[in-house]
């Protein structure tokens, strides 16, 4: 087993270990740089060691043309849904590079809705007031939560390339006139760290996080889907939701921590309490 001081990782200043669960526990975030921040902190608070590996990355629409056909036409929408940090970010950096102010809520009354708090803080950055943040954390959850006061509306939804129908689907159903359109698109990183690589192939890792199906899909690209399947015998593979684990699963993965809250802090917690529930049993080992 390869030392723990093989390289540099984050580390707070040291807390009572009562407060610190993850204490000597080495966990891998393989979600993008701008995105792990919360994540790393909440973890590196419990004692966790942090390595990231980013195993997605985010780039503009090949095309523009069908995001800057509705940029164009945003007084005709009635109402706005943010499914991610990602969909804000590259909606409003398309507007500047426009010219279109995106103003919605803050002057004719357009509603905003968001999945996450995350997703509503950088809405805000933007200078928009949002109405409404899902309860269940989920773009499902938005839809059900949302389908008496978006009625004969007309919604824009901007999201990912790797987005599926189910939430245009859910808002038709409740009779929201929806459009939905891709604002970016998920792609893999150029190159993955090669020490984070091996520590991981060698077991040296306590858990290994997915915040996304892509994450998975892209890191099994540089370690096959079968050595990762032996590895989660030994290593703790976590997921944030039902959507992600299902995907492990389906490849034969063991995940043996699964989020129910898709909120960072709700990620963190279910990692910690996941370790926390396995001390007892190492201890009479």
């Amino acid at each position: 087993m390869l030392a723990r001081t093989e390289f540099c990782a984050w580390r707070d200043a040291p807390l009572d270990k009562a407060d610190r669960p993850l204490e000597g526990k080495r966990v891998v975030i393989t979600r993008a740089p701008e995105q792990s921040n919360e994540l790393r902190v909440a973890l590196t608070a419990m004692g966790a060691e942090i390595l990231l590996l980013p195993a997605v990355a985010f780039a503009p629409p090949e095309d523009w043309r069908l995001l800057d056909g509705q940029l164009r036409q945003l007084d005709t929408f009635d109402a706005i849904l943010f499914l991610s940090q990602n969909a804000v970010r590259y909606l409003f950096q398309r507007c500047r590079e426009l010219g279109i102010k995106c103003e919605f809520s803050a002057t004719r009354g357009c509603f905003v809705g968001t999945v996450g708090e995350a997703t509503k803080e950088a809405a805000i950055r933007e200078g928009l007031h949002v109405d409404y943040v899902a309860k269940g954390q989920t773009a499902e959850s938005l839809a059900q939560e949302l389908r008496g006061s978006l009625a004969g509306r007309n919604v824009l939804l901007p999201r990912g390339d790797r987005g599926d129908d189910r939430l245009s689907k859910a808002l038709l159903d409740a009779g929201a006139r929806t459009t939905g359109v891709v604002a970016y698109r998920t792609v893999a990183p150029p190159t993955f760290d090669p020490a984070i690589l091996r520590l991981i192939r060698r077991g040296d890792v306590d858990s290994i996080v997915f915040a996304s199906p892509s994450a998975f899909h892209n890191l099994s690209g540089v370690i096959p889907v079968d050595e990762l399947a032996r590895l989660s015998s030994r290593v703790h593979f976590a997921a944030i939701g039902p959507t992600t684990a299902s995907a492990l699963r389906n490849s034969g993965v063991s995940v043996a921590i699964e989020a129910t809250d898709s909120s960072s802090s709700g990620l963190a917690a279910a990692i910690a309490k996941h370790f926390e529930s396995r001390q007892p049993a190492a201890r009479r080992a």
